[in-house]
């Protein structure tokens, strides 16, 4: 490991338990580093900071000059108090579920914790979501309240109203919900017993929030996580992730939050954040550049980030050295990172002998012509980030490690409270998931399917009869509708999704995972969905990255050329099937994409093409492109 990189302590990694079935690991887990809660719950953060280091920064804030002002831990713990005595003043009882529909903002933050000191139940809401997307988990979750950013949101929910009878309140950020909620506390004279007895009501038992599944199909499910369950994921990752949630030479950790509040991955680092009393800040645009100029002026030391993100910063950099002339400069930099990385991974997994000192000498000379600037486009002080959502791969984990950056992967579902395995520090296998979190197991099934067992495994899906949780599994170990595999060290792969298997009219299965996550790290590929289900051979759908394919109009001189003929241009058409050729050496010769298809239109949410979290609707898809999928067996 490069000498940036080296935490200045970490605990001692728990090696991985094994069971082998026939030779093959089949099953893995790995001892708690943090106890398990038995008491509190995850509103009592704000008043332990306020109690244990007053004057520390937990937060930041943009004010109206654009300058991060820190946010201490009293300062943020006498905002929880003023809105939770707010939400009690306004009528609200323990138990009730409050709805919040915002971007990333220091707002949701605030709410959610201060609707956990008012003893309620928090439901998250994208807030990009239709209206009937909105009502059904409104009408579900059987929310009395709902707090909105906008009034464009504002106008959405209340056209819905008639039909839910049962909502009492909204509120708007934008037109000082928040200093309402205070007032309303303040005229009411809301003793601080009464929050202090509300919290004390609460244990890890007790439902913190219902996060509702993007759905891929049918309609959304709403996840039941408990503070128990915050506890085991967050207190675990902690440990287990020291330096990056301690600090890194003795510059105080801090993350510029971007990804959204209302899936359970952004959600559990917000708390992570504040239990570990990391300074943390919210970023509502990612737009490319209002989120590079938040990172500038931010700072942050790691991200949490989907692989997105760091192909776009990885595109961007090598466009720009394109633009400048020296796009193979640029390659071979990025050739000598991932050598470099490569051969880290291989010393710390005992396997090589680490950097020759040819490769240190070529890395030294790049640092300041590339890697500095990869850097600085992220801030200039990160050297860590958690990539999940989906495979990062192992040539932008390796180019980014080779660049200063460590990437720490995950895998996990909403009903796992986020991640249930993550790279081990020290320890990267490039390619993988990493190990168990630590106090989670993790079993592969007869025919693939990944299962989980843990503290932060939810208690089952919200029943809005019942008011309760309604349990899925009665063996401990949640099934997750992915399919994957275990190495001889214990760490996991993800293959594809057990639904998403295509079954050839051969007969041949094929997962199309892995070809579509390489394909869309291409910098001219925007969303890829591979097709083949029931036909002779396998195919797919490509759509186009609005900047790459703009630099690569402008590198080509055909700036003006109209979008229905890029699509069928031959040197754009012979560069994307060089793409595909590559994504076709992972696989078999029957499981390859034999033909594609370069569509004018893009996959996005408002289409109706992709979830809130960025998952392909293949159902939709299909449908709706069904005459260029026709054309493509012609």
């Amino acid at each position: 490991m490069s000498a940036d990189l080296v935490p200045s302590a970490a605990p001692a990694l728990v090696e991985p338990h094994k069971k082998q079935v026939n030779g093959v690991v089949r099953e893995v887990s790995v001892p708690p580093l943090a106890p398990p809660a038995t008491r509190g719950s995850l509103a009592d953060i704000p008043f332990d900071n306020e109690r244990d280091a007053p004057g520390e920064a937990v937060l930041a804030r943009k004010d109206a000059d654009g300058q991060w002002r820190d946010v201490t831990a009293a300062e943020f713990a006498a905002d929880v108090r003023a809105v939770a005595k707010g939400l009690v003043a306004e009528g609200l009882r323990p138990g009730d579920r409050l709805a919040i529909m915002a971007r990333t903002t220091y707002e949701w933050t605030l709410l959610d914790f201060a609707a956990w000191a008012a003893g309620l139940v928090t439901v998250p809401i994208y807030p990009t979501s239709s209206a009937f997307q909105a009502r059904w988990i409104l009408e579900n979750s059987g929310a009395a309240a709902c707090a909105v950013e906008s009034a464009e949101q504002a106008r959405l929910i209340s056209q819905e109203r008639r039909q839910l009878p049962g909502l009492d309140h909204l509120w708007v950020f934008d037109t000082g919900a928040v200093g309402q909620l205070r007032k309303a506390g303040e005229r009411a004279r809301i003793p601080e017993a009464v929050l202090t007895a509300r919290r004390e009501t609460l244990t890890p038992d007790s439902v913190a929030t219902l996060v509702y599944t993007s759905g891929t199909t049918g309609r959304p499910k709403g996840c039941v996580l408990t503070h128990g369950n915050f506890f085991a994921e967050v207190d675990n990752a902690i440990e287990l992730l020291h330096p990056v949630f301690k600090s890194v030479s003795k510059e105080p950790a801090s993350t510029l939050l971007f990804l959204p509040l209302s899936h359970v991955f952004g959600r559990m680092v917000a708390i992570g954040c504040l239990r570990a009393r990391v300074r943390l800040g919210h970023a509502p645009s990612i737009r490319t550049d209002d989120l590079l100029a938040d990172l500038a002026g931010f700072r942050p030391t790691f991200l949490l980030a989907i692989p997105y993100v760091l192909e776009k910063v990885f595109n961007t950099g090598r466009a720009t050295a394109e633009k400048m002339g020296r796009a193979a400069s640029f390659d071979r930099a990025a050739g000598i990172a991932r050598r470099y990385g490569q051969a880290v991974e291989a010393a710390e997994q005992g396997t090589g002998r680490g950097p020759s000192l040819g490769l240190r000498a070529a890395r030294a000379l790049y640092d300041p012509l590339v890697y500095r600037r990869i850097r600085a486009a992220l801030g200039g002080k990160v050297r860590y980030a958690i990539c999940g959502g989906s495979p990062l791969g192992s040539r932008l984990a390796s180019f980014y490690a080779g660049a200063g950056i460590q990437i720490f992967e995950g895998y996990g579902l909403t009903e796992t409270t986020a991640a249930s395995t993550v790279t081990p520090p020290l320890r990267p296998r490039l390619g993988t998931v990493g190990w168990p979190l630590p106090g989670t197991a993790v079993r592969i099934a007869d025919d693939g399917e990944v299962l989980l067992h843990g503290g932060h495994v939810f208690g089952g899906y919200w029943d809005p009869e019942r008011a309760a949780a309604v349990p899925v599994v009665d063996d401990g170990w949640l099934p997750t509708g992915d399919l994957g595999a275990l190495d001889e060290g214990g760490y996991l792969t993800i293959t594809g999704r057990k639904k998403d298997i295509i079954i050839t009219s051969g007969g041949k299965n094929v997962a199309p995972a892995p070809l579509e996550d390489w394909l869309r790290a291409h910098p001219l590929v925007s969303q890829c969905m591979v097709v083949g289900d029931d036909r002779p051979y396998v195919t797919a759908l490509i759509t186009l990255e609005p900047d790459g394919l703009d630099h690569w109009r402008r590198m080509k001189k055909k700036a003006g050329v109209p979008l229905a003929e890029i699509v069928r241009d031959e040197e754009l058409l012979a560069a994307l099937q060089r793409a595909v050729d590559e994504a076709n050496r992972l696989v078999s010769r029957a499981e390859s994409i034999r033909r594609f298809t370069v569509l004018t239109s893009d996959f996005t949410e408002e289409s109706g093409h992709l979830t809130p979290s960025l998952k392909l609707k293949r159902a939709e898809i299909a449908r709706d492109f069904a005459a260029d999928i026709d054309g493509l067996y012609r």
